[in-house]
C-alpha cells in the first residue's frame, strides 16, 4: 500500500467524520509493511499437524457496511487492465458456508502465497506510487499477495463475489490491503503480515472500506470505528 493509497485511505477516514480518524490519518505516510509473524497460528489454537482435524472458528460477526466510497485509484487502473478481476457476478453467493475443506484450502492458500512472494514497493518495482497487480514474477506488495490469493481461490471454486478486496489501518496506524473472505461463520481475513486466517476482529485492524457485492462500487465499512479486538501477534 503506497502513500497514494495511504492518502486516499486518510481521506475517506476523514469522510466518515469519526473525529478521531484525524489524529490516525496524520501518522499515514508510509508504504504497506511486510513480513511475516512466526509461528502458523489457527484460531481457536486447533493444530496444524497432519492428519489432525481443525476446529472451526464460532465468531459469526460480519463488518458492517455503510454506503458507497470512492475506490482505491490504482484499483481502478487494474480494472481497466483487467476488468474480470473487477467484475461482479450477483448470480454467485455474497456469503459462503464455512467447513473443514474450505478452512484447509484458506489456510493453505494464505501459508502458500506469503511463502512465495517477496516483498517490494510499486515504486521500487514498477517506477510508479502504486500499482495493483498480479506477482506474477514473485514480487508484491500487499494487495498483490492479496489479489493472488484470490485468484488462486477462486480456481479451487469459490466464488469471487464472497472474496472481497479491502482496506484497513493496520495496528501501527498505516494503510493496508487483506482479503476478506465472507462466510456463514463471520468475516475471515487473509493477510500477508501473518499465516494465521483471523477474524475480522482479531486483526488489530480499523476498517475503511470494501469491494462491494452489488456492483463495482466499493462500500465503506464500520462507520470508520477500530476494532476493540487485538489479534495475537
Amino acid at each position: 500500500m503506497t502513500h497514494a493509497v495511504v492518502q486516499d485511505v486518510a481521506e475517506t477516514a476523514l469522510a466518515l467524520s469519526a473525529p478521531r480518524w484525524r489524529a490516525v490519518a496524520g501518522r499515514l505516510g508510509r508504504a504497506c509493511s511486510f513480513g511475516l509473524v512466526g509461528t502458523i497460528l489457527m484460531l481457536g489454537g486447533a493444530s496444524t499437524q497432519a492428519g489432525t482435524k481443525p476446529a472451526l472458528p464460532e465468531d459469526g460477526l460480519v463488518v458492517e457496511s455503510g454506503g458507497e466510497v470512492r475506490p482505491v485509484a490504482a484499483w481502478t487502473a487494474m480494472c481497466a487492465r483487467m476488468p474480470d478481476e473487477c467484475a461482479v457476478d450477483t448470480r454467485e453467493p455474497a456469503v459462503i458456508p464455512l467447513n473443514t475443506a474450505l478452512w484447509r484450502t484458506l489456510t493453505s492458500v494464505n501459508r502458500r502465497v506469503n511463502a512465495r512472494i517477496k516483498p517490494i514497493t510499486d515504486q521500487a518495482h514498477w517506477g510508479v506510487v502504486d500499482r495493483w497487480e498480479y506477482p506474477d514474477d514473485g514480487f508484491g506488495d500487499c494487495e498483490d499477495y492479496q489479489l493472488l490469493k484470490r485468484r488462486m481461490l477462486v480456481e479451487r471454486g469459490l466464488p469471487r463475489r464472497a472474496l472481497r478486496m479491502t482496506v484497513v489501518i493496520d495496528e501501527i496506524g498505516e494503510g493496508h490491503a487483506v482479503l476478506m473472505v465472507r462466510t456463514d461463520r463471520g468475516d475471515f481475513i487473509l493477510d500477508n503480515k501473518t499465516n494465521a486466517v483471523l477474524s475480522w476482529r482479531r486483526t488489530g485492524y480499523a476498517y475503511i472500506k470494501r469491494e462491494g457485492q452489488d456492483s463495482e462500487r466499493w462500500v465503506s465499512l464500520n462507520g470508520g470505528a477500530s476494532p476493540t479486538v487485538t489479534a495475537n501477534r
